[in-house]
């Protein structure tokens, strides 16, 4: 899904014009943005937090000459999922498949009998 494919679920659950969900994802985009510049942490309670980490600097390899190269500190923004998210991610547990033992085993008596 892209921005412009949220927008419009959005505006759809919420029954708001496009434009002003454009004007209500962005202001909430630019305060996520403004308070990782500052170092703070954005918690979204049951969806996720948003936080920044700090990358040391360190000795790295161009992958095209194998020569080491210096890469400087830096900083990311990270997303941990909250609790709902992921429970809403869990997948189905698939089937175990019986053994031939066990299929033989459930197998009801009277359908045994027929088959001999």
């Amino acid at each position: 899904m892209n921005t412009s494919e949220l927008i419009e679920q959005i505006a759809e659950t919420t029954d708001r014009s496009k434009a002003e969900v454009k004007q209500i994802l962005e202001a909430v985009l630019d305060a996520i943005t403004v308070a990782a510049k500052k170092g703070e942490d954005v918690s979204l309670t049951g969806f996720g937090k948003f936080s920044v980490r700090h990358l040391a600097a360190r000795t790295g390899r161009n992958p095209a000459t194998g020569e080491r190269i210096e890469i400087a500190a830096s900083r990311k923004l990270a997303f941990a999922a909250g609790k709902t998210v992921k429970d809403a991610l869990v997948l189905p547990e698939k089937p175990v498949k019986k053994t031939t033992a066990e299929k033989k085993a459930s197998v009801p008596k009277s359908a045994a009998r027929r088959r001999a």
